[in-house]
């Protein structure tokens, strides 16, 4: 801040508003910003509240503290001092100025420790979900969980808390601001390393273990992205930590070179927006298959509505599973006024041994058309969730649930997918 030049938080404020414009896309994309709603569905706790609120605020602090240094280093300028051009000091800005440092230092620091909180988390579900089995399959009652918790309110104090104490200085509080949590940020990254290395033999327990394709597919991806955000967050940290220890130190080599700074300042807030950018991927992963179904459905209803025909009657409802069998020729009628639609025997019968099984093989929940609202919501077919009949049946018993029905670190309920729903609950 006191030794870099205007251009240097230009090129912040330019990566953090392109973050930020990449945020709303994406959240608009992924379910048009449900997910931000307080009572997003019945899964919506108070660890994935935390998780949600506490990564997205963080992008527009950021947002802030890059936007509000550029204006100020932009009117300051620079002076001549020892036959050099640097930037005008901060102890020979105006009042005004000044002023603005301690709050927007601080904004910068809330938001570095929602990064702690975000990056920390990350660390140990993965550590969870590598190392534990069928035994321990519940997130939020294992150590890690706690360890979580623990380190999460650790950094959402110390932070700020060391702003707030060297607030009198303000070249020392930067000084001591970016050490701090460079040192933090640093530390986590280390500690994720080995599971970036364990993880390929993970995977191959996977496979050896029968666990489905799908699973295999969806977990590398993860790694993958993974692996390159971490490579941008060593970007985004080690800069942070050279231009921390050589403000701290009595005699300043670095900090007094405005090249040096502005290439470490402007290679970690690459480092920083495109490593929050894979974040937000990983934590709010895109379904480009469903997007394109229900893009599909609301054509579909709207060239109905156009045309002035009613949506397709009930009975129509279930050709995807009518379309699964052969019927007999000589096939009845069924009598039960709460059964399905009408049709041959045999469907029937699948239907009710499908709606009413609650033990043995277990089969993929058929989920009707249904109209919400002014949309028509598409049905399809859930996909199998293994009981823990199944799992103890399936060599892949011997890995935790969570592992076939993982989608997202923060997506979880009670260390599980949200259980799936009857087949063909009526409305």
């Amino acid at each position: 801040m006191s030794h870099t030049s205007p251009a240097t938080y230009l090129v912040w404020s330019i990566i953090s508003c392109v973050l930020f414009a990449f945020l709303v896309f994406h959240m608009w994309s992924f379910d048009r910003f449900k997910c931000l709603k307080w009572n997003n569905g019945p899964y919506s706790g108070a660890f994935k509240r935390v998780m949600t609120y506490s990564y997205l605020l963080s992008v527009p602090l950021i947002m802030t503290y890059a936007i509000g240094f550029t204006i100020i280093k932009y009117q300051q300028g620079f002076i001549e001092f020892k036959g050099a051009i640097i930037p005008k000091p901060a102890a020979m800005w105006p009042e005004s100025a000044r002023r603005a440092i301690f709050p927007l230092m601080l904004t910068f620091t809330v938001a570095w420790s929602m990064e702690m909180i975000t990056h920390l988390e990350e660390l140990c579900f993965w550590l969870f979900l590598v190392n534990s089995g069928s035994v321990q399959q519940n997130w939020f009652h294992s150590w890690y969980f706690r360890t979580w918790i623990f380190g999460s309110t650790l950094a959402i104090i110390y932070m700020p808390l060391l702003t707030i104490l060297t607030r009198a200085d303000p070249v020392k509080c930067e000084a001591y601001t970016f050490l701090a949590g460079s040192l933090g940020s640093l530390s986590l990254t280390l500690w994720f390393t080995p599971i970036l290395w364990a993880f390929p033999a993970f995977l191959a327990s996977l496979k050896s273990e029968g666990v489905d394709t799908a699973t295999i597919v969806r977990l590398t991806k993860f790694h993958e992205l993974n692996l390159i955000r971490i490579i941008f967050r060593f970007i985004f940290v080690v800069p942070f930590v050279v231009l921390g220890v050589d403000g701290v130190r009595p005699h300043s080599h670095i900090n007094e070179s405005m090249l040096w700074t502005d290439f470490l300042t402007m290679i970690a807030a690459f480092g920083c927006c495109i490593s929050s950018a894979m974040t937000l991927v990983i934590f709010f992963p895109r379904s480009v298959e469903g997007e394109i179904a229900a893009k599909d459905a609301r054509r579909e209803q709207k060239r109905l509505q156009a045309g002035g025909r009613m949506a397709a009657p009930e009975h129509q409802r279930y050709s995807v599973v009518e379309s699964q069998y052969e019927y007999p020729d000589d096939a009845g009628k069924a009598s039960d006024p709460f059964s399905f639609p009408p049709g041959p025997a045999a469907p029937q019968a699948a239907y009710k041994e499908w709606d009413t099984i609650e033990s043995g093989t277990r089969l993929p929940a058929m989920r009707p058309n249904r109209r919400r609202g002014g949309d028509l919501e598409m049905g399809g077919i859930d996909p199998v969730e293994p009981s823990r009949s199944d799992l103890s049946r399936n060599p892949s018993g011997k890995l935790n649930p969570l592992v076939h029905n993982f989608r997202s670190p923060i997506d979880l309920y009670n260390g599980e997918q949200p259980p799936t729903q009857r087949a063909f609950v009526r409305r």
